[in-house]
C-alpha cells in the first residue's frame, strides 16, 4: 500500500511530482480549515506545510497515523516539535534551501542602506538631485556581528569574503564559530560591532530578545539587519533607538506585526505609532518576508524536503 502524503500549502512542483513517482500518494488541500484538516489527518502518514496554521497537540492527537512533518522553510516554529518528536514523529525542515537566498538579501541590505540607494531613487523619482545628503558610508573596516551561526548565519558570513571586514558571530551552541566568523561572547560582540545581523529562530529564549536593555547593550551606535523573525525585536523600543541614533538605521524583511502564517501582515485600522515611523523612515529597508524567497531558493527547498523525505525509514 502506498504512503499517503497530505500538502497544505503549494510549493514548488518539483515536490509533488518527485514524491509520486517514488511512490508516494499525493493529496491537496490548500483551503479547508485546520479543524477539517483534523477532521481527516489519521488517514495519512505525512504532510507537508508551510506556515498555513499551527500543528499543535490537538493536530497532532487526531493525527494517529501521522509518521512525519515536512516543512518546507527553515524554521519549525509553527510546529509543537517537543509534543510531535514524543509521538516518534520525524519533523523535517530545509534551512539549506534558502540560505544563500537570505545571505544575499542581507547583504544586500546592508549596501542598500549605506549607500542610500532607495532614498536617492525615490528622490530622483520626485525631481530632486541631491549628492550631499546621500553621500554613503563604506562597509570595509567595519566589524559585522552575527547572532545565530546556523545555516543562515554561515552563508551570510561567507558572502562578505570580498569586503575588508571583520566579522564576530556569537550562538548559543559552542565552537560554531569558522572561518568567515570569530566566535564570541555576547558582550564582546556588542562591543565591537557596527553591523549587526540577526539569523535566529523565533523561541521562548529569542522572544523580543532585541529591546531596550540590549540595544543599549552595544557601545557604539549601529545598523541592524533582521531577516530572521520579527517578534526577535520590540519594534517601539527598535524605533526610540533610531530617534536618539543610537541604532543608524535598520533593514527589516520581518516583522513584529507578520501573522503566524507570514502571508499577511497583521494590521488593523490604528497603525502602530512605531510601525508608522518605519513606514516614513528614510533609513529603513522594509521587505514582505522574502529574504528566502528566490525563484532559486524555491526550487531548491523542495528539492531539500524530497530528499529528506526519501531518506525517512517510514511503514
Amino acid at each position: 500500500m502506498s504512503i499517503k502524503i497530505l500538502h497544505i500549502d503549494s510549493n514548488n512542483p518539483i515536490l509533488w511530482n518527485q514524491l509520486e513517482e517514488t511512490g508516494f500518494e499525493n493529496h491537496a488541500d490548500f483551503k479547508s480549515s485546520k479543524e477539517e484538516i483534523e477532521a481527516k489527518i489519521q488517514d495519512y502518514k505525512g504532510i507537508v506545510i508551510r506556515s498555513r496554521f499551527k500543528i499543535d497537540k490537538q493536530f497532532i492527537d487526531k493525527a494517529t497515523n501521522l509518521q512525519f512533518i515536512a516543512r518546507v522553510g527553515a524554521g519549525l516554529e509553527s510546529i509543537d516539535c517537543e509534543y510531535a518528536l514524543s509521538k516518534d514523529i520525524h519533523l523535517i525542515a530545509a534551512p539549506e534551501g534558502n540560505r544563500n537566498a537570505v545571505a544575499e538579501h542581507t547583504l544586500g541590505m546592508i549596501l542598500s542602506l549605506f549607500n542610500k540607494l532607495n532614498q536617492a531613487d525615490s528622490e530622483i523619482r520626485s525631481g530632486a538631485w541631491n549628492r550631499e545628503s546621500n553621500r554613503g558610508y563604506e562597509l570595509d573596516g567595519k566589524t559585522v556581528g552575527i547572532i545565530g551561526y546556523g545555516n543562515m548565519g554561515k552563508a551570510f558570513a561567507k558572502k562578505l569574503l570580498g569586503f575588508d571586514v571583520t566579522v564576530l558571530c556569537y550562538d548559543i551552541l559552542d565552537n560554531v564559530g569558522d572561518e568567515h566568523a570569530k566566535q564570541v561572547s555576547l558582550q564582546e560582540l556588542q562591543q565591537k560591532t557596527d553591523v549587526l545581523s540577526l539569523h535566529l529562530p523565533w523561541t521562548p529564549e529569542t522572544d523580543k530578545m532585541v529591546d531596550t536593555d540590549f540595544i543599549n547593550a552595544f557601545s557604539k551606535p549601529f545598523w541592524i539587519i533582521n531577516t530572521s523573525r520579527g517578534k526577535n525585536i520590540v519594534t517601539a523600543d527598535l524605533v526610540q533607538a533610531m530617534k536618539s541614533e543610537k541604532i543608524l538605521g535598520a533593514g527589516l524583511d520581518v516583522l513584529e506585526y507578520e501573522k503566524l502564517s507570514f502571508e499577511t501582515l497583521f494590521q488593523d485600522k490604528n497603525t502602530p505609532e512605531a510601525f508608522q515611523y518605519l513606514l516614513d523612515g528614510k533609513n529603513v529597508i522594509l521587505t514582505p518576508h522574502i529574504a528566502g524567497w528566490t525563484f532559486e531558493s524555491h526550487e531548491r527547498l523542495a528539492q531539500v524536503i524530497v530528499d529528506k523525505i526519501k531518506g525517512l525509514n517510514l511503514k
